[in-house]
């Protein structure tokens, strides 16, 4: 239920000019013009724009805690719900792999995923990202299908193929985990995997076909792991104009340069650099080429993020708090949220000063969280 006419007051509001003191009045929904209702007192606390998470995949651990034990996802949705709210963030993405790679990735799962998010109501604005492996050319069909139906308006095309061994006739790494995890036997998935490695050949004419349906659909498009600026480029000619997690400087350099928003993962800026040996989100950041932070694999570290970029010295605060924010708004052309302007969607998170906890969140409105001395304020 939204949130009577009532007005936050006597916090540090982070406005698109900057910090002010000003009450903050919402009311249907959406940030007011006017004062009005009753008033909260918040000193003490900041009031920051809810975040925006383009691309998070840690709701997999909701909807399956251990290998093979996916059942009812929507209890996982609701869970995962009450998560993304205790961390501030009001507007969710969830990166829904369409692989070959089966289980949790495979085009089954996704298939489920999207029913339950249309059935199951959650106040956090939650939306699918579908990550679609471009070798799997013979599901592209089912993909369109899936994504028309669903409404996905995000595609990110992905290549996990270990096409280094299997061009060498090697077993690839880690291919039993990867067979158990699919339900396939080692020998049927390996096999599988050179089916379709021997399909290379076919993917540039059939991505470019399926590329040029989704984006007279008004889909907007993406590659991952891009390594090489003709990585970037080739993907810029399929219309993918988006870089998720950029391999290299180079690449996202070349991204940049082609004004093609770049995509890191919060994860790389809080340990201070990537866990897979790949290039630093920080670097990325301090070279002015990205574009929006995203959780990739761990909620919490989307605001932990901008915080620990301010206080390594890397960007002011509220142009941190803008990547995870103002400007993922900006890559998928959201208007309506990411700000706190007058008449915006009524998303935000309340954090206190001395401990940066979140103390509550708002998204379109309604109370998603509300925890401790905070929820004594409000009631």
């Amino acid at each position: 239920m939204t949130l009577p006419p009532l007005t936050l007051a006597n916090a540090r509001v982070l406005r698109p000019d900057g910090f002010c003191a000003a009450p903050l009045p919402l009311a249907e929904g959406r940030v007011a013009g006017q004062v009005a209702g009753r008033a909260i007192d918040l000193t003490g606390y900041m009031i920051l724009p809810g975040l925006i998470d383009l691309h998070g995949d840690g709701f997999e651990r909701h909807v399956a805690p251990r290998r093979g034990a996916q059942s009812d996802i929507g209890p996982g949705l609701e869970a995962l719900d009450t998560d993304l709210a205790a961390n501030g963030i009001t507007t969710a993405v969830l990166a829904q792999f369409f692989s070959w790679e089966g289980g949790m990735r495979g085009p089954e799962f996704a298939e489920a995923v999207a029913r339950a998010l249309s059935e199951v109501p959650t106040i956090t604005d939650m939306r699918i990202q579908l990550r679609l492996e471009i070798n799997l050319i013979d599901r592209y069909p089912q993909a369109l299908d899936l994504i028309r139906r669903a409404g996905i308006g995000y595609v990110v095309f992905n290549d996990h193929l270990p096409h280094k061994h299997l061009a060498a006739g090697k077993r690839p790494p880690r291919l039993t985990g990867q067979a158990l995890k699919s339900g396939r036997s080692p020998e049927s998935h390996w096999q599988l995997l050179r089916e379709l490695h021997a399909r290379c050949g076919e993917v540039p004419e059939r991505l470019a076909e399926l590329a040029a349906t989704l984006q007279s659909d008004g889909v907007r498009l993406g590659s991952h792991d891009d390594q090489t600026g003709e990585d970037r480029a080739r993907f810029r000619a399929l219309g993918a104009r988006i870089a998720e997690f950029p391999e290299t400087l180079t690449a996202a350099a070349a991204a940049h340069a082609g004004g093609d928003p770049v995509l890191m993962g919060a994860p790389n800026v809080v340990r201070g650099g990537s866990h897979d040996k790949k290039v630093s989100a920080c670097d990325v950041i301090a070279a002015g080429h990205c574009d929006a932070l995203v959780s990739d694999y761990h909620y919490p570290t989307l605001r932990q993020a901008a915080f620990a970029l301010a206080d390594r010295g890397i960007l002011p605060f509220a142009e941190a708090w803008a990547l995870v924010s103002s400007r993922p708004a900006a890559v998928m052309g959201w208007t309506d949220r990411g700000h706190l302007d007058t008449g915006a969607r009524a998303d935000l998170v309340i954090v206190e000063e001395a401990t940066r906890r979140v103390a509550a969140t708002i998204a379109g409105g309604q109370i998603s969280h509300l925890a401790g001395p905070m929820a004594t304020r409000f009631l």
